[in-house]
Parts: C-alpha cells; structure tokens; sequence
C-alpha cells in the first residue's frame, strides 16, 4: 500500500525493498511518511517485514533498494552511530560490568560531551524515568522492570529526536507492561519524540500509538490510527489480526446504495457493507466484532439485520459475558455483552435471535 509522501514527514521511506539472499524480498516496495513528533507502531505477525524496516531505520541493516531520509537527508549510507537515533531492545543491552550512570554516560562520551554536561544529563535522564537514586548501580541488581526503565533514559539521555523501540516490553509481566505502555507514551508525546515501535501485541499498539502500520508479507496492509483500524478495517487480514473477529463466507447478489446482499454459506441472506468487494457472484469474507452483536431484541436499534443462533457456550469474565454461538454453519461466533445487573446469562442449548446494523457489517475479500 503506497503512503503519500508528504513535505513535513520526519522519516521517510520511499520504495524501500530488502531482500537477504537476493531473491526472496522480505521487505516489499514500501512508502511511508511519519510526521515529527508521530509515536507510530509497526505492528504484524513474525516474518511480516516490521522489526527489518526498523533495523534498516537504525542502521544495523541496509536497503536493497530505494531510499531512507531522516528530515529530509537520505541516511542510507550514514553508519548507526552517525544518525543520531535512540535505540531500546528487548533484551535491555545494558552493559553488566558498568554501574547504570555509567551505562547512561556511555552514548554521550561517544558524542564528545564534556564530563560536566555529561552528569547534568545523565541526572536528568534517570529523574525522568523515577530510577534518580539508582545511578551508582549495576543492571545485575536491578528488577526487569528497571532494567528496562534504565534501557529507555539511555536512549533518551543524548536528546535524540527519534526512538526506535523494538519488543522492549516483550519480557515483563503482563501489569508492569501495561504500566511501562502508558509511561513510554506520555514520555514520547511530553518530549515531542518522534517514536516508530515495534510490536506483534495489538492491544500495545492499539492503546499506544498515534498511528499503526499493520505489516503482513512484506507490506503494510494498511496504516490509520487505532480507531480506524479496529473499525473501518480494509481487507480480511487486518479485521483478523486486529481484536476479535467474526467472519462468515458468502457470496455477493447484489450491490445497492453501499448495501451488499451477501448469501452465507448456510443459506441465510445478509446486509453488510462493502468494502473490497464490487463484483456481483464475487467471494466475500463478512466481518463483525463481538462487541457490536446485540442479543436482546429491546436493544436493536431501527434497521438492524436479525439473525438466528444457538447458544454453544457461555463464559463469566468479570467485566463482560462472552457466548459462544451457531450462526448459520459458524460454530465459533462470539458475543460480548457487559456484565450489567440487566444482563441476561444465557444458557447453553438456548435458540435465540441476534441482530447488529448493516454498517458494523463488512463484506471484505475472501
């Protein structure tokens, strides 16, 4: 998918291909533009190109073809150390034998800076992640999550205007993840950083990110901001891998005033909306979230489609109900309800009739 290429884009990747052996590409033709100050999530499955795009950001890897800029220079030739960018891992990189000041100093003795600016830094650094009494240790006595804390002042400490962030809360517990999620952000947004972060997690780069970038073979199916994404997805892949998903196979009869007539493969006819799908006698792959399914009849609001289901499955999550439904030849529909004191607990083996709008229905590619 080609990204306009824009005057105020920060980075910049314009026909980018990369290939390790010389045919295989793993890395397809990309465009994309990232504003100054943008936090933008590369997000996809394993082998889908993400972490290569960064590493050829960085430095570490090289173009096999097109062109990088940084503000507008290429960079493709400039060695990582040159290119001013602040790097975080996931596996820390802090160096054992160093105490954490001395971790954080190195990147600025690297860069020629006075002893005297150097600990004004270093100070400032380690206050804005709260680890300000942990300079005179080694990374051996911190917690994870520290030396995880300690990873990003690094980056931060020389003042770069981009952060690259690869995985980094991949090996934290899943409260301290969560906790360092809305940390990173706040401090990207209050430090007008521009940040590109990988991640195969999408509730990280739902809850994170200004914009994602979703990859799959070598391309980015498709970049918007997260609402976007996880409602108006463009094709089946995305509506897949972003969230939860039902989706039912059909067949196009008809399109009218932006109304697909799908026919399931169960027989049983549809509205939906269709997205990438023109063609009467067409395949398409409906899609539609749990949370938009309604199954009590006083809530449907006026032109929602209904629908037939039998109850399979119902399973008590605290905050919400989720059941599970056979819709049409669909053993695997799932609904989410909020555990509301009006909520119905529905019981397995139970015929009920479910409806959503036309619209939160979308006939997609099959």
């Amino acid at each position: 998918m080609a990204e306009k290429q824009t005057d105020d884009a920060f980075v910049e990747f314009e026909r980018v291909q990369k290939s390790y052996d010389g045919e295989t590409l793993v890395v397809k033709d990309l465009n994309l533009s990232v504003p100054r100050g943008e936090f933008l999530t590369m997000l996809g499955p394993s082998g889908s190109g993400k972490t290569t795009c960064l590493m050829m950001l960085a430095g570490f890897e090289t173009a096999t073809h097109g062109d990088i800029r940084l503000g507008g220079t290429s960079i493709n030739n400039i060695p990582p150390h040159k290119r001013g960018i602040g790097m975080v891992f996931q596996n820390y990189a802090l160096f054992p034998h160093m105490t954490i000041a001395e971790n954080l100093s190195f990147p600025l003795e690297v860069r020629k800076i006075g002893k005297a600016d150097r600990e004004k830094k270093v100070k400032r650094a380690l206050e804005m992640v709260e680890m300000g009494d942990f300079g005179g240790r080694r990374p051996a006595q911190l917690s994870g999550g520290q030396q995880q804390r300690v990873a990003l002042a690094r980056a931060l400490v020389f003042e770069p205007e981009l952060v690259l962030m690869d995985e980094p809360l991949g090996a934290l517990d899943k409260q301290l993840r969560e906790k360092m999620q809305f940390e990173i952000t706040d401090l990207a947004h209050n430090l007008g950083i521009t940040t590109v972060y990988v991640t195969h997690d999408q509730t990280e780069a739902l809850t994170m990110s200004d914009r994602v970038a979703v990859f799959d073979d070598g391309r980015i199916q498709q970049i918007a901001p997260p609402d976007a994404l996880y409602e108006e997805p463009e094709n089946s892949f995305v509506a897949q891998f972003i969230g939860e998903n039902n989706t039912m196979l059909g067949t196009i009869k008809e399109i009218k005033d932006s109304v697909a007539l799908v026919e399931l493969d169960g027989g049983a006819v549809i509205d939906a909306k269709p997205i990438n799908v023109s063609d009467v006698g067409a395949r398409t792959r409906v899609s539609i979230r749990p949370e938009r399914v309604e199954v009590d009849k006083n809530r449907l609001q006026p032109g929602a489609h209904t629908i037939k289901a039998e109850v399979l499955e119902f399973i008590y999550m605290g905050d919400i109900f989720r059941t599970r439904l056979r819709v049409g030849d669909n053993d695997d529909f799932i609904v989410k309800t909020r555990n509301a004191p009006d909520q119905r607990r529905m019981q397995p083996g139970e015929q009920i009739e479910i409806g959503w709008l036309p619209e939160d229905c979308r006939a997609l590619d099959a």
